[in-house]
């Protein structure tokens, strides 16, 4: 996987990510984007990320930036401190992918950047070092801000709850626990690991799945997030776990969204519940939510299907901030108090529109591969023979790979990944069961084309 810059940044496999490399995507972000009053620099627990930080951190103090060092924590927390401070960031983290690659995500003054300064940061690539120098100083605060921001909105709003954690390799591992019981929750770790375990909330094992039921025998739910803390991962009291999309409706809805924007592959029930004046779509990647959503303005939301959560204005009388970042806690906090409300995280998911959203990805696959069979099944013929085991193409979407629209109104979503050599597949139907069969189908059709 040679590195590749795009919708998550910079992302490669580590014997790649030189320092030089590293030195060379640092400098041409300084210089092609807004700075502020420095540059915040964080990581997840790879091994490699302290190394990679590292050399982010020497490449800008020696273009005369003064850096600020965080340390191990979330995502969303260093953009939080970092947007809190004027400063522009760069997370070193490889999100859900396996522990042999890493990456870099850059966040300029006030928020995570745009297509506009992807283009920019590229164009700038290849300039010499400047050889200044500046000061590096280390915040041990960044995430317990984090924390507090929910400790401060919600109170004990959890009371009486008994929630487990996944800790794996997550950096947010011990601040979810610190929150959860900060808000009244009784909190169970399981699973820490030294090692890093790739974590993709959008295609969560069976084997943790398996665990999750095992664990949740006596608790109200199971959570977790990925990597870096910027994707929650929930389960309910039966271990079941709720898709991503699904916490993104729960959570607008609880925050008193009017306006929610999410992308094509989201499944369809934030439309038919009603409760929003507007829904919009875009393509997946949250540059192209955030630009949406500063189109849109007003009491605005956006989700992902990953669960990343996205806060356009002051919440809950302005007790909530608005946090314009993939953010993990607040969905894991809301859908846990409405979960406590409606009597169960299950019942609360039950008051949702019956859609079901089933996502499984191909590994390893080329992107060139993935690219050309999705330009084959353009065609509607060709399109029509490869699902004819599954049903009769009613609509088509191609906003961002191939989504159709079945007669009886299953839903099948094709595309590459568009950060790491995968296909990925999305099936949505009108029970969990349904969906889980036009997965199994649909899959094993993808499979005989690129494995």
């Amino acid at each position: 996987m040679a590195p590749k810059f795009g919708t998550s940044g910079l992302r490669g496999l580590v014997t790649e990510l030189t320092p030089d490399l590293v030195a060379d995507y640092t400098r041409a972000f300084l210089a092609a984007c807004p700075v502020g009053t420095g540059l915040w620099v964080a990581r997840d627990l790879r091994d490699s990320s302290l190394h990679l930080a590292e050399a982010v951190m020497d490449a800008a103090q020696g273009e005369g930036v003064p850096v600020t060092d965080c340390g191990a924590v979330p995502t969303p927390a260093l953009a939080m401190a970092a947007m809190a401070a004027g400063a522009s960031a760069i997370m070193v983290t490889g999100s859900h992918i396996p522990a042999d690659r890493n990456g870099l995500k850059f966040y300029v003054p006030h928020g995570e950047i745009d297509k506009a300064d992807e283009a920019a940061i590229l164009a700038a690539l290849g300039r010499p070092a400047a050889g200044e120098t500046a000061a590096r100083r280390f915040s041990g605060t960044v995430g317990g801000e984090w924390a507090a921001r929910y400790r401060g909105a919600f109170g004990p709003a959890l009371e009486g709850m008994k929630v487990g954690v996944w800790a794996h390799s997550a950096v947010s591992r011990d601040l979810l626990e610190i929150t959860l019981e900060a808000l009244g929750a009784r909190v169970a770790v399981f699973g820490p690991s030294d090692s890093f375990v790739p974590v993709d909330t959008e295609a969560v094992s069976m084997a943790v799945r398996a665990e999750f039921a095992t664990w949740a025998k006596g608790l109200d739910a199971i959570v977790s997030t990925d990597g870096d803390g910027d994707r929650p991962l929930v389960a309910d009291g039966a271990g079941q776990i709720i898709p991503g999309d699904v916490l993104g409706q729960i959570t607008a809805a609880l925050v008193g969204a009017e306006t929610v924007v999410t992308t094509v592959s989201a499944n369809t029930g934030v439309d038919l519940s009603g409760r929003f004046a507007r829904v919009a779509r875009t393509r997946i990647g949250s540059p192209y939510v955030i630009a949406a959503m500063a189109d849109l303005g007003g009491k605005v939301v956006g989700y992902e299907p990953n669960g990343g959560f996205l806060l356009g204005f002051d919440a809950l009388d302005g007790a909530l901030p608005s946090l314009m970042t993939r953010d993990s806690l607040l969905p894991i906090v809301a859908t846990l108090i409405e979960g406590k409300r409606a009597g169960s995280l299950a019942a609360r998911v039950a008051e949702e529109p019956a859609r079901f959203t089933v996502t499984d990805r191909l590994e390893n696959i080329p992107t060139q591969a993935s690219k050309a069979l999705i330009a084959r099944l353009e065609g509607a013929q060709t399109l029509a023979a490869f699902l004819a085991p599954v049903g009769v193409p009613d609509a088509v979407d191609l906003t961002d790979g191939l989504r159709v629209t079945l007669q009886g109104g299953g839903v099948v979503h094709l595309r590459p990944s568009g950060n790491a050599p995968e296909f990925r597949v999305y099936a949505e139907a009108g029970s969990l069961a349904a969906a889980t069969g036009l997965m199994g189908q649909v899959f094993s059709l993808v499979q005989a084309e690129l494995a």
